[in-house]
């Protein structure tokens, strides 16, 4: 019986109710399987055509695809096993059955296939499918990447993870496997990754068709390379986005923005981009500043470039039932849906709906909006919060999206958003656009996403979570990200035992891709009015002078001291920009036969040249770190270490250990 052919380039496998196809894509190779008649035409991640010309070859039992570094060999029943060029074993599907005592491996292909089958399917509506598939674990490998999630794991073996966006959470599916191989799950309905002791699984809760994509090599550079060259890159970091970023959790008036920007420029620190976060607007989805408090953005900007300060404003995805915006939007189904009851889908002093970015209409409307009201008046970026979105009542199965159900299709969404802003820069002739942004999936990286963390809390237990998520970003693809400098939720701006986390937690983030001081700093202020912008209150000072003199020093030598590694940071931009390298990375990255920088999850590469050992817990005045080969040179007091072993160093309130690869310029005085 054949169940083998090869169409279009790729491998087609039927048998029973199962279509199966396996095609050489980019790098790597496409898997796709459904017990639909025909493949959905949604590429999601991988909509950039990328086939390649791989080898197919079919024997009697079995077919072998090859492409790249990899290739598969898949029986006659089905079952996918993956290898690389040296004919290792990488990953195979997930069998299991008993001995019935028979010699014949057809029939016992057989009980495997009627009792343990990798590729799983339960109907549950129409077209679509509960399915999982699931592959061996092996216990020595070590696994990377996923996203950005709350915990102390670095590496995820072990680990359940949740694919669903959330603040605080971004499910960017690429795994990196320190065995060789990466796969990423080309799927954005919800559901769940399990990289288990005794199983690897990917379940999704409603989907067309089982879609992921594997690629090979011998250094986990190259599998990002490879991963990102297929699914895209940043763009070039402009200059001036390299430096501070100053921010708190709204600047209530015009007047406010420009005193906080002039006492900048009167200390002579330099200041790269002022934000202006949520509700300097009149109701949400207006996109448009209150004239109340901001009588004359265009002057107030203009004074602001004039001091070489850009200008970055908030756009929430949200469009309350007051909104000037509402009713033409909700008209021209430019709005998320609810598949029942009220549609109503976030409640934030209001009722609101969420944008639908999927839906190519909303994208240009949203933008048009944002260009009569804010690039007219010469705002230079976009803040886009509430990426997720954060719905209210996290239940996928009541939204509906222009691409479909959100259980189907909700993970794409924060790419989208990006999207949005992306196309409109581009249009207007911006060369490089860049955006703040709340959450990701794969791809977002190619449409200027610069990924914060959310809204953590101002603790020295989520400084750590920040290390472990910035790593894991990078490794899945997004190589700019940042988190609140001092955290989001909970820092009193009196208390020391907030000191001493603000300066660790600004030691490291003036080594994250974006430096910039965020957070809902306690004692808050009372709100200026009753309507509009002057309805939501703010959160205390929270700029360098709003501490003490000791923290106002401490934070003006890492502004200086960045400013001073602006030539070395273009180095690394670039190489983001052109080869998809994260811009901080794991020691593994550049030492991946060095097995003890497997292990390291508390320190990281800035580039390739400065490694960062940035100090996590409270009352710690010395730092025990690792060094890889080479020769090192620590930045503060000029001693040089001989890399592959552990040192113990001085780590003092006000300064993070950071150490030079010997010859290496990072900083120009």
């Amino acid at each position: 019986m054949k169940f083998f052919e090869i169409k279009d380039g790729a491998l087609f496998f039927k048998r029973r109710q199962e279509i199966m196809e396996i095609c050489p894509w980019g790098a790597g190779l496409r898997v796709r399987a459904t017990q639909n008649r025909s493949f959905s035409d949604k590429d999601w991640a991988l909509d950039v055509p990328a086939k390649a010309d791989g080898k197919i070859e079919l024997f009697d039992d079995h077919a072998i695809v090859r492409n790249g570094s990899i290739y598969a060999v898949v029986t006659d029943f089905g079952r996918i096993s993956f290898y690389n060029e040296k004919d290792e074993l990488l990953l195979k599907e997930y069998y299991r059955s008993w001995d019935y005592g028979t010699k014949d491996w057809k029939d016992l292909d057989t009980i495997i296939m009627q009792r343990a089958a990798a590729r799983t399917y339960r109907a549950v509506g129409g077209d679509n499918y509960a399915l999982s598939v699931r592959f061996e674990a092996d216990d020595n490998e070590k696994l990377f990447g996923m996203g950005q999630y709350q915990q102390p794991q670095f590496d995820l073996k072990g680990c359940t993870l949740e694919l669903a966006q959330k603040n605080t959470q971004a499910s960017v599916p690429y795994l990196v496997s320190s065995k060789g191989y990466g796969l990423l799950w080309n799927n954005p309905a919800i559901g769940r990754a399990t990289l288990g002791a005794n199983v690897t699984e990917f379940t999704a809760e409603s989907t067309r068709q089982i879609d992921y994509w594997i690629n090979a090599a011998d250094t986990p550079a190259a599998l990002v390379e490879q991963y990102t060259e297929l699914t895209g890159r940043v763009p070039m970091m402009p200059e001036w986005a390299m430096g501070f970023w100053q921010c708190k959790l709204r600047y209530q008036t015009q007047d406010e923005v420009l005193t906080i920007a002039r006492r900048y420029k009167e200390l002579n620190i330099p200041l790269s981009v002022i934000v202006i976060d949520f509700f300097h607007w009149t109701q949400q989805g207006d996109w448009r500043f209150d004239p109340e408090y901001f009588p004359d953005p265009k002057a107030m900007i203009d004074e602001l470039h004039e001091m070489g300060v850009r200008v970055m404003i908030s756009i929430w995805p949200t469009v309350d039932r007051t909104s000037v915006n509402y009713e033409e939007m909700s008209e021209r189904d430019l709005l998320i849906r609810t598949d029942r009851g009220l549609n109503v889908t976030m409640e934030c002093w209001g009722m609101q709906c969420f944008i639908d970015p999927t839906n190519p209409e909303t994208r240009e409307f949203v933008w048009q909006k944002a260009m009569e009201n804010y690039r007219s008046h010469g705002v230079d970026l976009f803040w886009l919060d509430e990426a997720e979105p954060e719905y209210t009542a996290q239940d996928f199965d009541l939204y509906r999206y222009y691409d479909g159900p959100a259980l189907e299709c909700a993970n794409e969404y924060p790419v989208r958003y990006s999207q949005t802003f992306f196309d409109g820069m581009k249009k207007e002739g911006i060369e490089n656009p860049l955006n703040l942004v709340r959450c990701a999936w794969a791809g977002s990286q190619r449409y200027g996403a610069l990924v914060w963390s959310g809204d953590v809390p101002s603790t020295f237990t989520y400084l750590r979570y920040q290390l472990t998520a910035g790593l894991n970003m990078g490794l899945a693809g997004i190589a700019w990200w940042t988190a609140d400098i001092g955290g989001f939720h909970g820092g009193n701006v009196h208390d020391p035992a907030f000191h001493e986390l603000l300066m660790r937690w600004f030691q490291f983030g003036a080594f994250c891709p974006v430096m910039r001081l965020h957070g809902d700093r306690d004692p808050h202020y009372k709100p200026l009015g009753t309507t509009g912008g002057g309805k939501v209150a703010s959160g205390a000072d929270n700029e360098i002078w709003s501490y003490t003199p000791e923290i106002q020093d401490m934070m003006s030598y890492y502004i200086l001291l960045r400013e001073s590694m602006k030539g070395y940071m273009t180095t690394v931009m670039e190489e983001a920009h052109e080869k998809g390298t994260p811009v901080m990375k794991p020691l593994f990255y550049d030492y991946p036969a060095d097995k003890t920088c497997w292990e390291i999850a508390d320190e990281f590469l800035f580039g390739h040249d400065l490694l960062v050992a940035p100090v996590l817990y409270a009352g710690e005045r010395t730092r025990t770190l690792y060094l890889p080969e080479g020769r090192w040179c620590e930045y503060e007091t000029g001693k040089v270490y001989d890399g592959g072993c552990t040192i113990t160093v001085d780590a003092p309130l006000n300064r993070v250990p950071l150490f030079v690869k010997e010859g290496k310029t990072v900083f120009v005085k």
